[in-house]
C-alpha cells in the first residue's frame, strides 16, 4: 500500500465515523473539510472503498430515501450506495489513531491526522504534535545549513524563493508551540481543577479540548479553498 493510499483510508474511515456517507459526499468532505485530496478523482476513491468492503471494516447499503429511490428508478438511473463503518472498522480507525510513528509527522499524513484530533487522545496529540515540531526543526537546520553555503550563488530571486520557504517553516513551528502549550495547559487544568474549572470543563474532562482559544481547528495549511464538484450521474450505483 502507498502512502497516500493509506492517508485515504485513513480519512475516509475517519469521516465515515461521523455519518454513513455515499461516495459523491465522501468525495466533497475529503476535498472541501480536510483540503488534502483536492486533486484526486473518483478512480482513485472507489478502489479505496472496495478495498475497506473487502477488508470487512465498510459495508454497502443502498440508499435509504424511498424518494431518491424512486426518482433514480424512473430516470432510468440506479439507486446510490451508502457506505457505513462496520464495528471491525470502528476498532481498525481507532488503532490507526494511536499511531504516533514517524510517518504521522510527514506533511500530507500529519494534515490528515490533524483533521481528526478531536477524536483522539490527549496523550496521543502530545506525541503526534511534538514529533511534527521535531520533524520540521530538523527541516529548519538543514534548509538554514544549505542557505549558508549557496547563498553567493543564488540569485535574488532563487534567494527569496529560500527565504520564504524557511520562514513557513518557521511559522508552522510557532504555530505547533502554542498547540503544545495550550495542550500541556488543558492537561495540567485537567490534574487540579478549581470549583470554577470543573464547570467550565463538564463532561469532556477537556480530553478534546487543547486548541489555542482565538484558533478555530483549522489544518496547518489554513482552510482549504475550493468549491464542491458537481455530481457525477453515474456515481454510486449498484452493479
Amino acid at each position: 500500500m502507498s502512502r497516500r493510499s493509506g492517508i485515504l483510508e485513513f480519512a475516509v474511515l475517519g469521516l465515515l465515523r461521523e455519518a454513513p456517507m455515499h461516495g459523491y459526499e465522501l468525495r466533497k468532505r475529503l476535498n472541501t473539510s480536510l483540503g488534502i485530496f483536492r486533486a484526486f478523482s473518483y478512480g482513485t476513491l472507489y478502489p479505496c472503498l472496495k478495498t475497506l468492503v473487502a477488508n470487512g471494516w465498510l459495508i454497502e447499503e443502498p440508499g435509504s430515501a424511498p424518494e431518491d429511490a424512486l426518482a433514480a428508478s424512473l430516470a432510468g438511473r440506479r439507486a446510490k450506495i451508502v457506505y457505513r463503518l462496520t464495528a471491525e472498522g470502528k476498532e481498525h480507525f481507532e488503532e490507526l489513531l494511536s499511531h504516533t510513528g514517524p510517518d504521522t509527522w510527514e506533511d500530507e499524513h500529519f494534515a490528515a491526522r490533524f483533521a481528526f484530533f478531536g477524536q483522539t487522545e490527549r496523550e496521543v496529540r502530545m506525541r503526534v504534535l511534538e514529533g511534527r515540531r521535531s520533524r520540521l526543526e530538523e527541516r529548519l537546520e538543514k534548509m538554514s545549513a544549505s542557505l549558508a553555503r549557496t547563498r553567493e550563488r543564488l540569485d535574488d530571486y532563487t534567494l527569496e524563493l529560500q527565504r520564504h520557504g524557511m520562514e513557513s517553516v518557521e511559522r508552522e513551528v510557532r504555530w505547533l508551540n502554542e498547540l503544545i502549550e495550550s495542550e500541556r495547559a488543558g492537561r495540567d487544568q485537567r490534574r487540579s481543577p478549581s470549583a470554577g474549572d470543573e464547570a467550565r470543563q463538564g463532561t469532556t474532562s477537556g480530553e478534546t479540548g487543547g486548541l489555542p482559544r482565538h484558533r478555530g481547528a483549522a489544518s496547518p495549511e489554513g482552510s482549504p479553498s475550493g468549491a464542491p464538484d458537481q455530481p457525477d450521474p453515474s456515481d454510486d450505483t449498484t452493479k
